[in-house]
C-alpha cells in the first residue's frame, strides 16, 4: 500500500480573491468549480499538489489546528518579489538555512504558507528523495 497527501481543503471567505492569489503567485490552475455539500467548491492544481476551497468563511478563528502548509518553488526570491509588488507584507525576510531557503507568507483568510526552495547541490543525500519534485510543466532533466 502507498499513500500520499492529495489535497488541503481550505475555507475561503472571498473565493474569487483566494483563487486569484494562488493563481498569481503559484501558477494555480482551477480544475473543477462546482456546488458540493451546499457550497461552491473549487479544486485547484499547484504543480503536482492540490488545494480545494470552500466558498464560505471558517467557523473557527485564526488558523484552527493548522500552523501552515508548504509550497515548494524553484525560485523563492521571484515569488516573494511578485507578492511584494502586489502588496503582500512580510514580517521578515527569506531565511537561508543552507540547502533550504524559506519565508512564511500570509495568504487570504489568515492562512500561513511556507514558500520554500531547496538547493539540490547542497541537500544531504538522505533528504533528497523527500524534497524531490517534478514540475509537470517542465521537461525532465537529461
Amino acid at each position: 500500500m502507498s499513500s500520499h497527501i492529495h489535497h488541503v481543503h481550505i475555507f475561503a471567505s472571498d473565493l474569487d480573491r483566494t483563487i486569484e492569489f494562488y493563481q498569481d503567485f503559484f501558477g494555480g490552475t482551477v480544475v473543477l468549480d462546482m456546488e458540493l455539500a451546499g457550497a461552491r467548491n473549487v479544486f485547484m492544481r499547484i504543480g503536482t499538489g492540490r488545494i480545494h476551497f470552500y466558498d464560505q468563511p471558517s467557523r473557527f478563528s485564526g488558523r484552527g489546528s493548522i500552523h501552515h502548509f508548504g509550497i515548494q518553488t524553484d525560485d523563492v526570491e521571484a515569488v516573494v518579489n511578485r507578492m511584494k509588488a502586489k502588496g503582500v507584507v512580510f514580517t521578515k525576510g527569506i531565511t537561508d538555512a543552507g540547502f533550504w531557503k524559506y519565508i512564511m507568507a500570509p495568504a487570504p483568510d489568515d492562512i500561513l504558507i511556507e514558500v520554500f526552495q531547496v538547493d539540490r547541490t547542497q541537500i544531504p543525500a538522505d533528504l533528497l528523495g523527500y524534497f524531490e519534485w517534478n514540475d509537470p510543466r517542465k521537461e525532465p532533466e537529461a
